[in-house]
């Protein structure tokens, strides 16, 4: 499949389904992107994984020069223009390498920072003159970055930072001063993006280097995990910045610090996708191996549903991955140095309800995976030797990088209902249609494969525009500020995202294993938005409004059913197990 270059409105999935053969899955990949993803498997394989200890020890030596080894492989290169020394690659590859540097815990992150928050906002934002002397040292590794947004006051009010930047007399350097909290790759790093306010107000990008007059760093931080990883405080004081070092515009730089994080929200959901996968692998592994009771532990009726239920979310992590990597090419593919920052920002901004989605979904499946893998693993999963003590460590982060889970959840309706008000999104037209479609009782009819589950996939549309709807009306223009009705909203949009992207792919395939894994993923979908609407109408004050969407959504549950439900768990434990990992077709 050729990748999209429509320019499809971010949310859109939340006001209408999408066409199959509009959906971008990992069986489209080109030659070009599997050979990506070939050398970046090596590369962890080969080159990283047997460091496992040195690394968890902080051996930040190893990590630079492990760092540099992918720069020379063109690991580091993925977002980089052709013009400034990178590859140029399109943001299906970037998720690909991501993916696959996931599951490498202290360097993962590492690796993951450097070519993302640390490369990007001067891929994106730099004038000609910074990106000729940065982006050719951060491609290659010569350079390597950090991201300086947190304060020991500010975290995902990013905004209410208090880091100051005064024009100098002389009016040649902006002096700097204040704290930067939790800075990963500090130790190492060559450039730092950091975020400051001008004139008390202005809040503004910079571009700084190690060497820079003021510029010291705190100690090594005592971490529960990714422990490789180097998390240090950045303080500035009286750190002299030269003004040419001015990323974007002064007061401009907002822009850069949420933009970019979308991206990072983006790249975080294929990392933690790409670690979900290996620690299946080690479930499956140790249960293969592993007999209680004269029987392999993974011939057991309850463990072959663990991993079917691992292998389903897995998949629809990787549906909603590709499908948003696709989208985001088609809104930044073309960007070059003749955009403004504003036009920049934009395109940027047009899928951040969708980067939300793959940070939360991704990071929780990676949770979820992690805890049953150690679960499988018995005792051993609680010992130190085993990777997956490690991993479960590891992945707890997740959902506090990039802004929180909730933070992120809370973007999905708060900017879906932005887009309504803006007329981006016929958001109104959607909510009256959906609650018509729940008076009379139908849903659209399909044909084929999957018929009825992407008729179920509808209706959880439905519900989802039918309570954003009633929500809107009990609460108005106050509703933002009901925090515990929009996290229910974002979790039924957020099922919604997955079990379509899920569901379209295995129609697109007519993959029986695919078939299987999309229905599973659909079965899950459903008890956790049902229990979503339920948390959702309980949390409104009682109407006669309420009561009866309350009814209307009941009476469609209760016309949903799924069958076999044993029987295709065990098939897909069985395929997964005899093939020892995750399954992706033609890989």
């Amino acid at each position: 499949m050729e990748q999209t270059k429509r320019k499809l409105k971010g949310g859109r999935f939340l006001v209408e389904s999408m066409k199959v053969e509009d959906l971008f899955t990992p069986e489209d990949l080109n030659e070009e992107q599997k050979m990506i993803a070939e050398t970046a498997r090596q590369f962890i394989e080969r080159e990283v994984a047997p460091y496992r200890e040195e690394i968890e020890n902080q051996d930040f030596e190893k990590i630079v020069q492990l760092l540099k080894k992918a720069g020379s492989l063109g690991l580091l290169a993925h977002s980089i223009p052709e013009a400034y020394g990178g590859l140029g690659l399109d943001k299906v590859s970037k998720g690909i390498v991501g993916e696959e540097i996931g599951g490498s815990s202290g360097y993962g992150v590492a690796h993951s920072n450097h070519t993302c928050i640390a490369t990007l906002p001067i891929t994106y934002f730099g004038n000609e003159r910074q990106k000729n002397k940065y982006l050719p040292k951060l491609a290659s590794g010569d350079y390597l970055g950090a991201y300086c947004l947190t304060e020991p006051s500010s975290g995902s009010d990013a905004l209410a930072a208090k880091t100051t930047a005064v024009l100098s007399q002389e009016k040649t350097h902006y002096i700097l001063n204040g704290t930067k909290l939790y800075i990963t790759n500090a130790v190492f790093s060559d450039t730092f993006i950091v975020y400051a306010k001008v004139n008390g107000d202005q809040f503004t990008a910079f571009i700084l280097e190690k060497d820079f007059k003021g510029l010291t760093l705190g100690p090594e931080e005592q971490k529960m995990g990714i422990k490789g990883s180097s998390t240090r405080s950045v303080i500035l004081e009286d750190c002299e910045v030269p003004v040419e070092n001015v990323l974007g515009e002064v007061g401009k730089g907002h822009v850069i610090a949420f933009n970019v994080l979308n991206l990072g929200r983006f790249n975080l959901g294929s990392a933690c996708m790409g670690a979900a996968k290996g620690a299946l692998k080690l479930a499956i592994e140790h249960t293969n191996e592993r007999k209680q009771f004269k029987k392999r532990i993974s011939e057991f009726g309850i463990t072959k549903e663990k991993v079917a239920l691992m292998a389903a979310r897995i998949f629809a992590a990787e549906s909603l991955q590709y499908r948003t990597a696709d989208l985001l090419e088609g809104a930044l593919g073309e960007i070059d140095d003749t955009h403004s920052v504003g036009e920049v920002g934009k395109r940027m901004m047009e899928y951040a309800l969708e980067c939300a989605i793959c940070k939360v979904y991704g990071s929780e499946t990676l949770d979820y995976v992690v805890d049953e893998s150690l679960q499988l693993h018995g005792g051993a999963g609680f010992i130190k030797e085993y990777p997956i003590e490690q991993m479960y460590r590891d992945s707890r982060i997740n959902r506090i990088f990039e802004g929180t889970n909730e933070i992120n959840r809370l973007l999905v309706p708060g900017l879906f209902l932005k887009k309504g008000a803006k007329g981006e999104l016929p958001v109104q037209q959607a909510i009256n249609q959906a609650i018509d479609r729940l008076k009379k009782g139908k849903q659209e009819s399909y044909s084929g494969i999957l018929s009825n589950e992407r008729g179920v996939v509808d209706s959880l549309r439905t519900v989802y525009l039918a309570l954003a709807g009633l929500s809107y009306q009990q609460f108005g223009k106050e509703l933002e500020s009901e925090q515990e009705i929009l996290i229910k909203l974002a979790d039924i949009g957020i099922e919604l995202y997955a079990s379509e992207s899920a569901v379209l792919r295995a129609i697109k395939s007519e993959n029986d294993l695919q078939v299987q894994l999309a229905t599973t993923v659909l079965e899950s979908s459903v008890s956790r938005v049902r229990t979503a609407c339920d948390e959702l109408v309980n949390g409104m004050t009682a109407s006669k409004e309420v009561e009866g969407i309350r009814k209307l959504i009941n009476q469609l549950f209760n016309e949903i059913t799924f069958l076999d439900r044993v029987a295709r768990n065990r098939s897909i434990a069985s395929s997964v197990n005899e093939s020892g990992r995750y399954i992706r077709i033609g890989s």
